[in-house]
């Protein structure tokens, strides 16, 4: 079975974070959702940390997944 993805960039390396999407979510409705998830958390919790969008995202099915960063292509 085949496991859709999801990478959260960000400007500081340090920070981009990857996450594994729920089965039951349509590959055209997931960026949306997880937009509207995370600008619930920072409206709530203004300076929020990663740890509190994970715990809202993990609440809906995304789970993290560690990665390594390799070199830049460009």
């Amino acid at each position: 079975m085949k496991q859709e993805l999801m990478i959260l960039p960000a400007q500081d390396k340090d920070k981009i974070r990857l996450v594994r999407v729920p089965p039951d979510y349509q590959k055209q409705e997931v960026y949306r959702h997880v937009t509207g998830l995370i600008a619930e958390v920072e409206e709530e919790t203004p300076g929020c940390c990663w740890e509190e969008v994970l715990a809202v995202l993990e609440d809906h099915g995304f789970e993290p997944v560690e990665f390594l960063l390799g070199p830049a292509l460009d």
